[in-house]
């Protein structure tokens, strides 16, 4: 825990550094540390700039429960560099049971309403006056008066918002109308956002991906279209996903390659943009050599680099752990998707990478993995130069034909680095897009221009 908090320390100055004056920062948490963290965060950023702290219930009831209460909730600290902060109010839908209750009243014309006050929550001398309504009525203000002036009571009267007493000695109410409100404002319990689950199609398998619409909350109520958010640990790019749809400028930060591939893979499915030509991604290997020394400090980080480089899923993020460490090799290090037919069954491209000692095994073992998972094409991305004997192999698998581009693919492609960099890709149907656009592409002139990735 000392640890963290000192290595978290660092990292929130540097975040109140460069956090704009009108800008927040939200910490996500677990109850184990937030309440350090609030400590540090209270001496960096001013308890003064302290906002909410926000409970989450991250996950459902667990059943195995011992001798404790189940621990079904993260925390979110939200703070700001000053009082002159961003803020759009969020607001919730209710369900048809929680509009009843709220709004339990119905007009003649059948919408539904509540009764509130319209009494002045402070005293304002210049809002105490006798209202005569249209009922005949005169009414008294509260001592501290009305909540809107003369002008304004009269619209509400006239258009039916009055809600009047039994008694004439009785509070002058207002009418608010369901179909008329925005929705409850939310507050600092988050019991509205589930967990993504098992067959989520949002689910990317990183340990700790978060829900999209976590995401969307918080940069829609702290930002504005335009406006920069920064993740400054963004794993799989929850939050740089969150942006992008929501039209903010973003940046994110991670220090491992399984993280920005899985990015790479999310931004091209999600939003069809290319790196280096929609955005930048600063730090990783930009030549051979760069590559190989990738290679020697780790090779794992390795293999979720390339499977980056041609738009795979790396798949590290389910065999094994963002550390590097790797559970049980099926074989495979990422996959790409394709819908080739109508019925919009996803069909797959099976990656394996290799950073040394290859050979013509190596092709059988990938043919036998691609027969094994079902798979329309192997795609083998070595750092060495292939053999003769590997390439001959690769050739005899033969070609897996797309009836909807009618066109051939071999079955087994051998793609070294060095071509990578010289902007090789695998030869496949389009990977995005649904049957009725790709079907429209393939009537389109230019057609071969749209094969590979």
């Amino acid at each position: 825990m000392m640890a963290y908090l000192v290595m978290m320390t660092a990292r929130l100055v540097e975040l109140h550094r460069v956090l704009k004056l009108t800008g927040s920062l939200y910490l996500h948490c677990d109850p184990t540390a937030s309440h350090y963290l609030k400590i540090v965060l209270d001496t960096i950023f001013g308890v003064q700039n302290y906002r909410n702290e926000i409970t989450w219930k991250r996950t459902f009831a667990h059943g195995n429960v011992g001798r404790n209460y189940g621990n079904i909730v993260d925390i979110i600290l939200w703070y700001t560099r000053t009082d002159r902060y961003k803020w759009n109010p969020i607001y919730t839908q209710l369900s048809n049971v929680e509009l009843l209750e709220k709004y339990p009243h119905k007009d003649a014309d059948g919408r539904f309403w509540q009764s509130v006050t319209l009494r002045n929550p402070s005293p304002r001398p210049n809002l105490k006056y006798l209202y005569t309504a249209s009922n005949g009525v005169t009414y008294k203000p509260h001592p501290n008066g009305w909540s809107c002036n003369l002008e304004r009571m009269q619209q509400y009267d006239s258009e039916n918002r009055l809600d009047f007493p039994t008694k004439p000695d009785g509070a002058l109410r207002l009418k608010m109308y369901a179909d008329e409100s925005q929705g409850e404002v939310i507050q600092n319990i988050w019991n509205d956002i589930p967990p993504i689950g098992a067959l989520a199609q949002e689910r990317l398998g990183y340990p700790t991906q978060k829900p999209l619409a976590l995401l969307d909350r918080i940069i829609q109520a702290s930002s504005n279209p335009g406006d920069i958010v920064l993740d400054p640990f963004c794993g799989c790019g929850t939050a740089i996903a969150a942006a992008q749809k929501l039209d903010r400028h973003w940046i994110g930060i991670d220090i491992t390659y399984l993280a920005i591939s899985l990015q790479k893979y999310r931004l091209k499915d999600a939003f069809n943009i290319i790196p280096n030509k929609d955005y930048q991604v600063i730090g990783e290997p930009v030549d051979l050599t760069s590559a190989k020394q990738l290679a020697i400090d780790n090779r794992y980080q390795f293999q979720w680099w390339a499977c980056g480089m041609i738009g795979a899923m790396p798949l590290g993020s389910e065999q094994g752990d963002k550390k590097g460490k790797k559970g049980k090799d099926l074989g495979i290090d990422g996959k790409i998707s394709f819908i080739d037919d109508a019925t919009g069954k996803p069909k797959s491209v099976m990656v394996q990478v290799k950073s040394g000692h290859v050979k013509s095994g190596d092709i059988r073992d990938l043919h036998g993995t691609v027969d094994r998972e079902n798979a329309a094409i192997g795609v083998f991305i070595t750092l060495e130069q292939p053999t003769s004997e590997m390439n001959k192999e690769a050739l005899s698998a033969g070609y897996y034909t797309s009836e909807l581009w009618q066109r051939d693919y071999p079955r087994i492609q051998i793609l070294t680095v060095e071509q990578l960099f010289e902007g090789e890709r695998v030869q496949m149907p389009p990977a995005h897009g649904t049957f009725k656009k790709a079907e429209k592409v393939k009537k389109s002139e230019g057609v071969q221009d749209e094969f590979g990735i």
